[in-house]
């Protein structure tokens, strides 16, 4: 009998020194890929990494919150930068992958891959680069640059957290994949977007992911920038006959709540409710303790 009580009084005491909480991690998205005139256009930036799930933390200990930045978007040819990771404690989103640009055409690996870029000039032989590899359980492989020659002008689609990002055809580049939409903050918003790729004059440019994700360019173009706090990737930059520059990635997010009140947090976060949750979204790092 004392044994069974002695059991229980502590699993009792064990149940309440943690708590159970619920998080989004979403890392920074990466830039674009710059362009180079004579038909170097860029790919898109992969989205920033993308977890969810439930977390048992310990009470009455300061819980780390870590906003990733967005990627600058890479110049005449330069990739685009990798985003920043985010962190909830022990949970860490990757950043997204850099866009691809001519003489570094395949696209970076991240929580999703960057789009590989492509050098349509008609007197090369149509070099093209491959989409960047996103991680398993975070974002997916960015797409392709346009492959053959001539007329081979578009880049590739960086990856979302949803979908891979579209591989170009032509002059056409592809489009950046979708995100992954979440209700953690009371309403459902989509997240991690990937950046479209960049084309050549006439040609069509990639469209952004749903989730925060830029639109290429098409022409001397630049790319257009990530949302910021969503982490989607930058758009890839188009080409005609003068240098241009990819867009730049938008900064992550963590979001946590639970049916606890935090009892301090640091950092500024963003506080609503909802039904019996307490929410708690981080535009920029700090920290949390219940």
């Amino acid at each position: 009998m004392a044994v069974l009580l002695g059991t229980s009084a502590s699993h009792g005491m064990s149940s309440r020194m943690t708590i159970n909480v619920e998080y989004l991690v979403v890392a920074g998205g990466a830039g674009g890929g710059g362009g180079r005139s004579l038909g170097m256009q860029g790919g898109g930036g992969g989205a920033g990494g993308y977890k969810t799930g439930t977390l048992a933390c310990q009470k009455s200990t300061a819980l780390t919150v870590t906003v990733g930045a967005g990627g600058d978007g890479g110049t005449r040819l330069t990739r685009g930068a990798n985003g920043s990771n985010s962190v909830f404690n022990t949970i860490t989103s990757t950043g997204g992958g850099g866009g691809g640009a001519s003489t570094v055409s395949n696209g970076s690996n991240g929580g999703s891959g960057g789009g590989g870029s492509t050098y349509g000039d008609s007197n090369e032989n149509g070099t093209y680069g491959v989409g960047g590899s996103g991680i398993f359980g975070e974002g997916n492989n960015g797409g392709d640059g346009a492959s053959g020659s001539p007329n081979a002008y578009g880049g590739g689609g960086g990856g979302g957290a949803n979908a891979v990002g579209g591989t170009a055809s032509g002059n056409n580049a592809g489009n950046g994949g979708n995100g992954s939409s979440s209700s953690i903050s009371g309403s459902s918003v989509t997240y991690a977007g990937g950046g479209g790729g960049g084309s050549y004059v006439g040609g069509t440019a990639g469209t952004g992911g749903s989730g925060g994700g830029a639109n290429g360019a098409s022409g001397n173009n630049n790319g257009s920038n990530g949302t910021a706090n969503r982490g989607g990737g930058g758009g890839g930059s188009g080409t005609a006959g003068s240098n241009t520059l990819g867009g730049n990635g938008g900064s992550g997010v963590v979001i946590v709540r639970a049916t606890q009140a935090a009892a301090a947090t640091t950092g500024s976060p963003t506080y609503t409710t909802s039904g019996s949750y307490h929410i708690y979204q981080f535009n920029s790092s700090g920290s949390i303790t219940y």
